[in-house]
């Protein structure tokens, strides 16, 4: 039930992490300046490292300072320094959990938050199951007279067996409705907005369907390497890092169905339907629409093995087979050591007939729509017009918006949207269960027969748009990767 009452401690497992002080911190830091937090909240940060709260505290300010969208305020920040603390222990010892538990009541009694608690799991993903029997055995997760909920970080296991075990024993102790996976794309504005521009603008659902669009394109690029996650990619990839939990989120958000009303339930299950939708893969297909790659390079990183097998590029042709998009190719691509930092959805329609202009000018550009998700927050729509002159030329222009790119607009950073919804108790931006379950039994099946096929690695460069297989995969259906981060026609 979604309350205004988030009167609570949050309670930080990995404090001294680089997630909590890059991203947690400094949101916590902007729901105070937008008065999005009361003072009955407050927030006790577990860490490994002998620190005590003065020195935490100090930390977190040059956090907030280095990392918040929000100039710091030194008022602001003295009404939440004193409300940050920091417990040292070892996520196995249960001497610990004793002293936070008492701890956890001695701060109840303070800032009058009558048991309400958030447990952020910002640790690697071995120690979840661990803090969430912890906190049960010491009797941290009751849910009765007040409210527990967790918060867990991707990835959500490391496949469809490993994710099952993994919620049973979560859910066990916290139950589905007081489980909030995060997938941080969920927060971020665009992505919110991707259902009001289709559902509340009559001339876009109308024509959202196959009779007018010709594929759609979802990319994601990133120009860094894996930098220091060296570990933990080796165990991922391309496939589990992105294409499981991202990826497929923002095609289900593309792709649903209007909900029947807006409430949390609604929207996941129609989202829902869409992965269940989604055209079985065969061997075959897999080994025909699914394109893998790995930048050079990427084997003398740390903690990467020499002979790596590892893609750090994935691209997907998906087929949703329902009415509304049965024959529409999705191409799905994201990498590393890309051109351009961006994420976007593209929209591209149909051709109309070849007669009047086509006829007589040939080659026009196709309408577009584009949602930037990131760098830039905005939807272009491009289409074609006459060019001003005394030629009768016909070029692509845009009408567009951009909502991060005005002078004093500072859109919300995701986390502050997912850190604020949860205490409010809204899961709506949160990954379901059957969410998460239906993307991994749809990328098993690619990851086992790429387990079973040894790629030709490294095969693309850094700087480059990937292997040239994931060209391939649309140019024998004669279309094209839209190069994003750009403009859309190369000739102008």
């Amino acid at each position: 039930m979604v309350t205004d009452n988030i009167s609570s401690i949050m309670v930080i497992f990995g404090g001294t992490g680089d997630l909590t002080h890059r991203k947690l911190m400094p949101a916590i830091y902007n729901l105070l300046y937008d008065k999005s937090l009361r003072e009955n909240f407050c927030v006790v940060s577990i860490g490994r490292r002998d620190k005590t709260d003065e020195i935490y505290r100090n930390e977190v300010y040059e956090s907030i300072k280095k990392f918040s969208r929000i100039k710091i305020d030194d008022e602001l920040w003295k009404n939440l320094r004193d409300r940050i603390y920091y417990q040292k222990f070892e996520f196995h010892d249960d001497d610990g959990y004793s002293r936070l538990k008492g701890f956890l009541k001695v701060l109840d009694d303070k800032y009058k938050t009558n048991g309400n608690r958030i447990y952020y799991l910002a640790v690697a993903p071995e120690y979840f199951e661990l803090i969430v029997e912890k906190l049960h055995q010491h009797g941290m997760t009751e849910n009765e007279k007040s409210w527990q909920r967790v918060m867990i970080e991707k990835p959500f296991g490391k496949d469809l067996n490993s994710a099952v075990y993994l919620n049973k024993k979560i859910t066990d102790v916290f139950t589905e409705k007081n489980t909030y996976r995060i997938d941080h794309y969920l927060g971020k504005e665009m992505l919110q907005n991707i259902m009001v521009i289709r559902f509340a603008n009559v001339f876009f659902e109308p024509v959202w369907n196959n009779k007018y669009i010709d594929n759609v394109q979802i990319s994601s690029s990133e120009t860094v390497g894996v930098e220091n996650r060296g570990g933990y990619y080796e165990k991922a990839g391309a496939l589990r890092d992105m294409i499981q939990n991202h990826m497929l989120q923002l095609l289900t958000l593309t792709a649903m169905e209007p909900p029947i009303d807006l409430t949390t339930d609604s929207i996941h299950d129609e989202k829902v339907k869409v992965l269940k939708s989604l055209k079985e893969l065969t061997p075959d297909l897999v080994l025909k629409n699914a394109v893998r790659g790995q930048y050079e390079g990427y084997r003398d990183e740390d903690r990467v093995s020499p002979d790596s097998d590892t893609e750090t590029f994935a691209a997907i042709k998906v087929f949703v087979d329902n009415f509304r998009w049965a024959g529409v190719p999705f191409y799905i691509r994201t990498g590393k050591k890309l051109p351009v930092k961006s994420t976007e959805i593209i929209i591209q329609f149909k051709p109309l007939p070849g007669v009047l202009y086509f006829k007589e000018y040939g080659g026009l550009m196709p309408d577009l729509l584009v949602i930037k998700i990131q760098p830039e927050e905005g939807v272009f729509l491009q289409f074609n017009a006459k060019r001003p002159g005394t030629l009768n030329k016909v070029i692509p222009v845009r009408m567009d918006f951009c909502q991060n790119c005005q002078v004093g607009m500072n859109s919300p950073e995701a986390y502050e949207r997912l850190i604020y919804d949860a205490l409010r108790g809204d899961s709506t931006l949160f990954t379901r269960w059957d969410e998460v379950e239906y993307s991994w039994r749809y990328v098993d099946k690619i990851a086992e027969v790429w387990k079973n096929n040894k790629p030709d690695f490294p095969n693309y460069k850094p700087g480059t748009w990937g292997p040239y297989d994931a060209d391939e995969l649309l140019l024998r259906d004669n279309f094209k990767w839209w190069n994003i981060g750009g403009f859309y026609d190369e000739n102008i």
